[in-house]
């Protein structure tokens, strides 16, 4: 961790000397959230496609102080979102030191940390805690106990002498340990139904009970949990006290343009070669038809993880080609998309009565996929011309060990091959295997309108008229 900076008070005293006043979780978070909105800064970075729909509602409802239930299908960028909560707290706060629930210097709550500001009065220690280590997350597990969020007796300490009733006997939990920080509880209904009842009062009357005896703490934590709509029915669901204890209950979705399912692909996969832009749409869309489908189970959801895991296997593949061909830069071409079937089949879930034929129907959509974007691309373009030369005899060959410079060498020399690469995003100046990557692009959706045939065998596939 970065060290705090050497310029902060160390001691209580110097601390009230330099006008610190305690504020609550909720406030800081108000004040910081409404002083980026103020400036115009981005308060959540990294997310994409939530900007008019779950963004303002999420803001309305920090704003108002609230705890907040996040609610939607897997994949959608729930936690990704709770994580950014972090970077509206402050930097630095401070803590009496060695203190166990992160107490503020100015306003200790446990009976050990009061004892010790009533002792030392000015002196008692400072510490700075950084904003990162503020933030509790917890998936939650059928397996999760009480004493795991709440707390409980250490028997050791009753060992030592203290009586049971001692709240210095109390060993606490992930909830209470998060005083004065964000907790965000993953995947809610699968915490057992009797565990979050002890929730209850964590939330509402912000104190603790633990083995028959209340210690009344009162402690200042965000709660923000994520749920699937499903949960509510299948593994198990939230309990309506608690449902009634989150002051908003958010609705969360996919990226709803394929130019947001691009940027999230751009930015949350680790590509180990060059995937060009209209490959990228290819998959968006592909993802996007598969939401659609109805041979796919939508209340398991196609996850955006299906569609980043799909743009890291293109590249592999082009990577591998680019081994096998020596061809350097590696760039993925429409031939490697025929990987993606295969390799993710087993992340989807498919409706009963679809067994064995899994295959048929992402080969389908993702062909279909490949059509849209190419008339997206292409439209308006007389591709007529490489029709003609590929009927003429210039038959074209791909595949794992084709390089691209072979590729446009079966070519004869076109002005609308140049208009292909220019509509791809591509100059007649780059790399040959990135215009070769537009040129199969246009010949795989002449052959998907019928106007081209494809004969294809283990290794090679060859358009012909």
């Amino acid at each position: 961790m970065t060290p705090a900076p050497e310029n902060l008070p160390r001691t209580a005293g110097a601390l009230r000397a330099a006008g610190h006043l305690p504020r609550s979780i909720k406030t800081e978070i108000h004040d910081n959230l409404l002083a980026a909105l103020r400036e115009g800064r981005n308060p959540w970075p990294g997310i994409v496609g939530f900007d008019r729909t779950v963004l303002p509602q999420f803001e309305r409802a920090l704003l108002a102080g609230h705890d907040v239930v996040l609610l939607g299908e897997r994949g959608q960028g729930k936690t990704r979102l709770l994580r950014t909560l972090a970077g509206l707290l402050d930097e630095w706060t401070p803590v009496i030191e060695g203190s166990e629930l992160a107490e503020h210097p100015l306003e200790p709550i446990t009976p050990a940390s009061r004892r010790r500001a009533a002792e030392l009065g000015d002196d008692l220690p400072v510490a700075w805690l950084h904003r990162d280590q503020r933030y509790t997350e917890k998936l939650a597990t059928p397996d999760t106990s009480v004493g795991d969020l709440i707390g409980d007796v250490d028997p050791v300490k009753v060992a030592e002498g203290r009586s049971l009733g001692d709240p210095e006997t109390i060993h606490f939990g992930l909830v209470p340990r998060a005083h004065r920080g964000i907790v965000a509880i993953n995947e809610l209904p699968d915490l057992a139904e009797r565990i979050q009842v002890a929730l209850l009062n964590v939330m509402e009357e912000r104190d603790i009970q633990i083995r028959g005896y209340t210690l009344r703490l009162p402690l200042d934590v965000l709660l923000v949990a994520t749920a699937n709509p499903e949960d509510y029915t299948n593994r198990g669901r939230i309990i309506t006290p608690l449902k009634d204890r989150f002051g908003a209950e958010i609705r969360t979705h996919y990226p709803l343009t394929v130019a947001a399912e691009v940027d999230v692909v751009r930015q949350e996969a680790n590509l180990v070669a060059e995937v060009g832009e209209p490959l990228l749409e290819v998959l968006a869309r592909f993802v996007r038809n598969l939401r659609e489908s109805t041979v796919v189970d939508q209340r398991s959801g196609v996850s955006a993880r299906f569609a980043v895991a799909a743009a890291e296997t293109v590249a592999a593949a082009a990577l591998r080609r680019a081994a096998l061909t020596g061809e350097h830069p590696a760039v993925a071409r429409p031939v490697d998309l025929e990987a993606v079937p295969a390799v993710l089949r087993g992340k989807i879930e498919f409706e009963p009565g679809e067994e064995g034929r899994e295959t048929e129907h992402l080969v389908h959509l993702l062909r279909r996929a490949v059509a849209e974007t190419a008339r997206e691309r292409f439209g308006g373009l007389n591709l007529r011309p490489l029709v003609e030369a590929v009927s003429n005899g210039h038959l074209v060959a791909t595949g794992e060990r084709v390089p691209g410079a072979d590729l446009l060498a079966a070519l004869p020399e076109l002005p609308v091959l140049h208009e292909v690469a220019q509509r791809a995003g591509v100059s007649a100046t780059d790399e040959p295997g990135r215009i070769a990557a537009a040129v199969e692009l246009a010949l795989e959706s002449l052959y998907l309108a019928r106007q081209l045939a494809k004969d294809s065998d283990d290794a090679t596939t060859v358009y012909g008229p």
